[in-house]
Protein backbone atom coordinates (compact mmCIF):
# COMPACT_ATOMS: atom_id res chain seq x y z
CA UNK A 1 0.00 0.00 0.00
CA UNK A 2 1.14 3.54 -0.72
CA UNK A 3 3.48 5.02 1.88
CA UNK A 4 1.28 8.13 2.10
CA UNK A 5 -1.78 6.00 2.75
CA UNK A 6 0.11 4.14 5.49
CA UNK A 7 1.09 7.47 7.03
CA UNK A 8 -2.55 8.59 7.04
CA UNK A 9 -3.61 5.39 8.77
CA UNK A 10 -0.81 5.69 11.31
CA UNK A 11 -1.89 9.22 12.22
CA UNK A 12 -5.53 8.11 12.55
CA UNK A 13 -4.43 5.13 14.69
CA UNK A 14 -2.71 7.47 17.15
CA UNK A 15 -5.57 9.96 17.33
CA UNK A 16 -8.60 7.68 17.00
CA UNK A 17 -7.70 3.99 17.47
CA UNK A 18 -11.33 2.83 17.41
CA UNK A 19 -11.94 4.40 14.02
CA UNK A 20 -8.61 3.02 12.80
CA UNK A 21 -9.73 -0.56 13.57
CA UNK A 22 -12.82 -0.07 11.47
CA UNK A 23 -10.85 1.41 8.59
CA UNK A 24 -8.19 -1.28 8.75
CA UNK A 25 -10.81 -4.04 8.48
CA UNK A 26 -12.45 -2.42 5.46
CA UNK A 27 -9.15 -1.76 3.70
CA UNK A 28 -7.95 -5.33 4.23
CA UNK A 29 -10.92 -6.54 2.16
CA UNK A 30 -10.10 -4.44 -0.92
CA UNK A 31 -8.55 -5.76 -4.15
CA UNK A 32 -5.41 -4.74 -6.06
CA UNK A 33 -7.36 -2.22 -8.13
CA UNK A 34 -8.16 -0.34 -4.94
CA UNK A 35 -4.46 -0.19 -4.02
CA UNK A 36 -3.50 1.20 -7.43
CA UNK A 37 -6.23 3.82 -7.38
CA UNK A 38 -5.48 4.80 -3.78
CA UNK A 39 -1.76 5.12 -4.48
CA UNK A 40 -2.39 7.45 -7.39
CA UNK A 41 -5.00 9.47 -5.51
CA UNK A 42 -3.00 10.08 -2.33
CA UNK A 43 0.20 10.86 -4.23
CA UNK A 44 -1.72 13.54 -6.09
CA UNK A 45 -3.31 14.74 -2.87
CA UNK A 46 0.03 15.03 -1.03
CA UNK A 47 1.41 17.04 -3.95
CA UNK A 48 -1.57 19.36 -3.55
CA UNK A 49 -0.95 19.64 0.21
CA UNK A 50 2.74 20.39 -0.28
CA UNK A 51 1.98 23.04 -2.86
CA UNK A 52 -0.29 24.77 -0.35
CA UNK A 53 2.01 24.47 2.63
CA UNK A 54 -0.02 21.81 4.41
CA UNK A 55 0.81 18.36 5.82
CA UNK A 56 -0.84 14.97 6.19
CA UNK A 57 -1.31 15.73 9.88
CA UNK A 58 -3.38 18.74 8.87
CA UNK A 59 -5.43 16.62 6.46
CA UNK A 60 -6.14 13.96 9.09
CA UNK A 61 -7.13 16.64 11.60
CA UNK A 62 -9.65 17.90 9.04
CA UNK A 63 -10.98 14.39 8.47
CA UNK A 64 -11.38 13.65 12.19
CA UNK A 65 -13.06 17.03 12.72
CA UNK A 66 -15.52 16.16 9.96
CA UNK A 67 -16.18 12.79 11.65
CA UNK A 68 -16.89 14.56 14.94
CA UNK A 69 -19.33 16.88 13.16
CA UNK A 70 -21.12 13.91 11.61
CA UNK A 71 -21.31 12.06 14.95
CA UNK A 72 -22.83 15.11 16.62
CA UNK A 73 -25.28 15.67 13.78
CA UNK A 74 -26.28 12.00 13.87
CA UNK A 75 -27.12 12.16 17.58
CA UNK A 76 -29.34 15.19 16.98
CA UNK A 77 -30.90 13.46 13.97
CA UNK A 78 -31.85 10.36 15.95
CA UNK A 79 -33.42 12.58 18.61
CA UNK A 80 -35.36 14.85 16.27
CA UNK A 81 -35.85 12.82 13.10
CA UNK A 82 -34.70 15.73 10.96
CA UNK A 83 -31.54 17.48 9.82
CA UNK A 84 -30.27 20.46 11.82
CA UNK A 85 -30.45 22.83 8.82
CA UNK A 86 -33.67 23.34 6.89
CA UNK A 87 -32.80 26.13 4.46
CA UNK A 88 -30.05 26.95 2.01
CA UNK A 89 -29.50 30.34 3.67
CA UNK A 90 -28.70 28.58 6.96
CA UNK A 91 -26.13 26.35 5.28
CA UNK A 92 -24.75 29.25 3.23
CA UNK A 93 -23.95 31.17 6.41
CA UNK A 94 -22.91 28.12 8.41
CA UNK A 95 -20.72 26.42 5.80
CA UNK A 96 -20.42 27.71 2.24
CA UNK A 97 -19.65 31.32 3.12
CA UNK A 98 -17.20 30.29 5.81
CA UNK A 99 -13.82 29.50 4.19
CA UNK A 100 -12.41 27.91 7.36
CA UNK A 101 -15.30 25.47 7.66
CA UNK A 102 -15.32 24.75 3.93
CA UNK A 103 -11.61 24.02 3.91
CA UNK A 104 -11.56 21.41 6.67
CA UNK A 105 -14.80 19.94 5.35
CA UNK A 106 -13.45 19.56 1.81
CA UNK A 107 -10.19 18.01 3.03
CA UNK A 108 -12.18 15.59 5.17
CA UNK A 109 -14.33 14.59 2.21
CA UNK A 110 -11.23 14.11 0.08
CA UNK A 111 -9.83 11.58 2.52
CA UNK A 112 -13.18 9.83 2.80
CA UNK A 113 -13.06 9.03 -0.91
CA UNK A 114 -10.76 6.10 -0.19
CA UNK A 115 -11.32 5.65 3.54
CA UNK A 116 -15.06 4.99 3.20
CA UNK A 117 -15.92 1.89 1.20
CA UNK A 118 -19.20 3.26 -0.15
CA UNK A 119 -17.41 6.29 -1.60
CA UNK A 120 -14.85 4.10 -3.32
CA UNK A 121 -17.48 1.67 -4.65
CA UNK A 122 -19.57 4.45 -6.13
CA UNK A 123 -16.46 5.91 -7.80
CA UNK A 124 -15.86 2.49 -9.43
CA UNK A 125 -19.49 2.43 -10.55
CA UNK A 126 -19.07 5.88 -12.09
CA UNK A 127 -15.85 5.12 -13.98
CA UNK A 128 -17.20 1.86 -15.37
CA UNK A 129 -20.34 3.63 -16.58
CA UNK A 130 -18.39 6.49 -18.15
CA UNK A 131 -16.27 4.04 -20.13
CA UNK A 132 -19.39 2.28 -21.40
CA UNK A 133 -20.82 5.62 -22.58
CA UNK A 134 -17.59 7.11 -23.90
CA UNK A 135 -18.66 7.24 -27.55
CA UNK A 136 -21.82 9.21 -26.75
CA UNK A 137 -20.19 11.89 -24.57
CA UNK A 138 -18.66 15.04 -26.04
CA UNK A 139 -20.31 17.74 -23.88
CA UNK A 140 -19.85 17.06 -20.16
CA UNK A 141 -21.19 19.17 -17.28
CA UNK A 142 -20.48 18.63 -13.59
CA UNK A 143 -22.74 20.30 -11.02
CA UNK A 144 -20.99 20.75 -7.70
CA UNK A 145 -17.21 20.86 -7.91
CA UNK A 146 -16.60 19.03 -4.65
CA UNK A 147 -12.95 18.02 -4.67
CA UNK A 148 -12.61 17.57 -8.43
CA UNK A 149 -12.14 13.80 -8.36
CA UNK A 150 -15.04 12.84 -10.59
CA UNK A 151 -14.32 15.33 -13.33
CA UNK A 152 -10.64 14.31 -13.14
CA UNK A 153 -11.67 10.71 -13.79
CA UNK A 154 -13.89 11.82 -16.66
CA UNK A 155 -11.05 13.83 -18.23
CA UNK A 156 -8.80 10.78 -18.09
CA UNK A 157 -11.41 8.48 -19.63
CA UNK A 158 -13.20 10.57 -22.26
CA UNK A 159 -12.02 11.71 -25.68
CA UNK A 160 -9.62 14.65 -26.00
CA UNK A 161 -12.15 16.80 -27.85
CA UNK A 162 -14.76 16.57 -25.05
CA UNK A 163 -16.05 19.89 -23.67
CA UNK A 164 -15.90 20.04 -19.86
CA UNK A 165 -17.86 22.59 -17.82
CA UNK A 166 -17.88 22.72 -14.01
CA UNK A 167 -20.40 24.75 -11.99
CA UNK A 168 -20.38 25.44 -8.25
CA UNK A 169 -21.63 28.16 -5.96
CA UNK A 170 -18.62 27.83 -3.64
CA UNK A 171 -15.36 29.63 -4.42
CA UNK A 172 -13.54 27.24 -2.06
CA UNK A 173 -14.74 24.16 -3.93
CA UNK A 174 -13.84 25.65 -7.30
CA UNK A 175 -10.38 26.65 -6.13
CA UNK A 176 -9.68 23.20 -4.69
CA UNK A 177 -10.87 21.59 -7.92
CA UNK A 178 -8.62 23.85 -9.96
CA UNK A 179 -5.67 22.72 -7.86
CA UNK A 180 -6.58 19.05 -7.94
CA UNK A 181 -7.47 18.60 -11.62
CA UNK A 182 -4.38 17.77 -13.68
CA UNK A 183 -5.65 19.12 -16.99
CA UNK A 184 -7.57 22.11 -15.66
CA UNK A 185 -6.97 23.99 -18.92
CA UNK A 186 -9.54 21.64 -20.48
CA UNK A 187 -12.25 22.74 -18.02
CA UNK A 188 -14.45 25.84 -17.99
CA UNK A 189 -15.06 26.82 -14.35
CA UNK A 190 -18.21 28.75 -13.44
CA UNK A 191 -18.99 30.19 -10.00
CA UNK A 192 -22.72 30.33 -10.43
CA UNK A 193 -26.02 29.16 -8.99
CA UNK A 194 -27.05 26.17 -11.09
CA UNK A 195 -30.63 27.44 -11.26
CA UNK A 196 -29.41 30.53 -13.15
CA UNK A 197 -26.92 28.60 -15.27
CA UNK A 198 -27.67 28.35 -18.99
CA UNK A 199 -25.65 27.35 -22.02
CA UNK A 200 -26.42 27.76 -25.70
CA UNK A 201 -25.87 24.04 -26.33
CA UNK A 202 -27.20 21.10 -24.35
CA UNK A 203 -25.06 18.48 -22.65
CA UNK A 204 -25.13 14.78 -23.44
CA UNK A 205 -23.77 13.91 -19.99
CA UNK A 206 -24.11 15.54 -16.56
CA UNK A 207 -22.54 14.44 -13.27
CA UNK A 208 -24.07 15.57 -9.99
CA UNK A 209 -22.52 13.82 -7.01
CA UNK A 210 -24.15 14.28 -3.60
CA UNK A 211 -25.85 17.59 -4.33
CA UNK A 212 -29.57 16.79 -4.01
CA UNK A 213 -29.39 16.61 -0.22
CA UNK A 214 -27.92 20.13 -0.14
CA UNK A 215 -30.95 21.89 -1.63
CA UNK A 216 -34.41 22.76 -0.34
CA UNK A 217 -36.28 21.60 -3.45
CA UNK A 218 -34.52 18.60 -5.00
CA UNK A 219 -37.23 18.08 -7.63
CA UNK A 220 -36.55 21.54 -9.05
CA UNK A 221 -32.86 20.68 -9.27
CA UNK A 222 -33.56 17.41 -11.08
CA UNK A 223 -35.84 19.26 -13.50
CA UNK A 224 -32.99 21.70 -14.13
CA UNK A 225 -30.70 18.75 -14.88
CA UNK A 226 -33.32 17.44 -17.30
CA UNK A 227 -33.50 20.82 -19.04
CA UNK A 228 -29.72 20.92 -19.52
CA UNK A 229 -29.61 17.48 -21.15
CA UNK A 230 -30.00 16.97 -24.88
CA UNK A 231 -32.57 14.45 -26.12
CA UNK A 232 -31.44 11.02 -24.93
CA UNK A 233 -28.74 12.60 -22.77
CA UNK A 234 -27.71 10.88 -19.55
CA UNK A 235 -26.68 11.89 -16.07
CA UNK A 236 -24.91 10.30 -13.13
CA UNK A 237 -26.53 11.31 -9.84
CA UNK A 238 -25.74 10.29 -6.28
CA UNK A 239 -27.33 11.19 -2.96
CA UNK A 240 -27.55 9.57 0.49
CA UNK A 241 -30.42 8.56 2.74
CA UNK A 242 -30.43 9.28 6.49
CA UNK A 243 -27.15 11.19 6.31
CA UNK A 244 -27.06 14.08 8.80
CA UNK A 245 -24.24 16.56 8.12
CA UNK A 246 -23.54 20.23 8.66
CA UNK A 247 -24.63 21.14 5.13
CA UNK A 248 -27.46 18.66 4.44
CA UNK A 249 -30.98 20.00 4.07
CA UNK A 250 -33.22 17.47 2.30
CA UNK A 251 -33.75 14.18 4.11
CA UNK A 252 -34.37 11.04 2.08
CA UNK A 253 -35.58 8.30 4.41
CA UNK A 254 -35.16 5.49 1.89
CA UNK A 255 -33.95 4.84 -1.66
CA UNK A 256 -37.47 4.54 -3.09
CA UNK A 257 -38.07 8.22 -2.29
CA UNK A 258 -35.11 9.07 -4.55
CA UNK A 259 -36.34 6.78 -7.34
CA UNK A 260 -39.79 8.39 -7.18
CA UNK A 261 -38.24 11.86 -7.43
CA UNK A 262 -36.25 10.82 -10.53
CA UNK A 263 -39.46 9.62 -12.15
CA UNK A 264 -41.22 12.92 -11.40
CA UNK A 265 -38.34 14.75 -13.08
CA UNK A 266 -38.76 12.55 -16.18
CA UNK A 267 -35.42 10.85 -15.67
CA UNK A 268 -35.38 7.10 -16.32
CA UNK A 269 -33.03 5.03 -14.17
CA UNK A 270 -30.92 2.76 -16.37
CA UNK A 271 -28.41 1.54 -13.77
CA UNK A 272 -28.23 1.94 -10.02
CA UNK A 273 -26.22 0.97 -6.97
CA UNK A 274 -27.35 0.88 -3.33
CA UNK A 275 -24.51 1.05 -0.78
CA UNK A 276 -25.29 0.95 2.97
CA UNK A 277 -22.48 2.46 5.06
CA UNK A 278 -22.55 -0.59 7.34
CA UNK A 279 -22.54 -4.32 6.51
CA UNK A 280 -26.32 -4.63 6.70
CA UNK A 281 -29.19 -5.10 4.27
CA UNK A 282 -31.06 -2.15 2.80
CA UNK A 283 -34.08 -3.02 4.95
CA UNK A 284 -32.06 -3.01 8.18
CA UNK A 285 -30.34 0.23 7.18
CA UNK A 286 -33.74 1.89 6.70
CA UNK A 287 -35.02 0.59 10.03
CA UNK A 288 -31.96 1.73 11.99
CA UNK A 289 -31.53 4.96 9.99
CA UNK A 290 -28.09 3.90 8.77
CA UNK A 291 -26.84 5.96 5.85
CA UNK A 292 -27.18 4.48 2.36
CA UNK A 293 -25.30 6.02 -0.55
CA UNK A 294 -27.38 5.74 -3.72
CA UNK A 295 -26.05 6.25 -7.22
CA UNK A 296 -27.75 6.00 -10.60
CA UNK A 297 -27.26 6.58 -14.28
CA UNK A 298 -30.43 8.19 -15.60
CA UNK A 299 -31.64 9.06 -19.08
CA UNK A 300 -33.77 12.01 -20.17
CA UNK A 301 -37.20 10.87 -21.34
Amino acid sequence: MNNYFSQILDIIKKQNPIHYKRLNKMLSEQDSEFTIRAEKFFTQYVNYLNKNGKTLNYAVDCYLKMLADIAYEHIKFLESGKYSSSSFNEVLQRVYSNPQVMEYYMHGLLLSQFLWEQHYQILKFFTKGILQRKKQINRYLEIGAGHGLYISEAINLLNKDTLFDLVDISETSLNMSKEFIDEKERVNFYKEDIYQYNKLSYYNFITMGEVLEHVEKPLELLLKVNSLLCEGGEAFITTPTNAPAIDHITLFSNVQEIRDLMKKAKLEITEEVVLPSEKVTEEVANELKITILYGAFVKKI
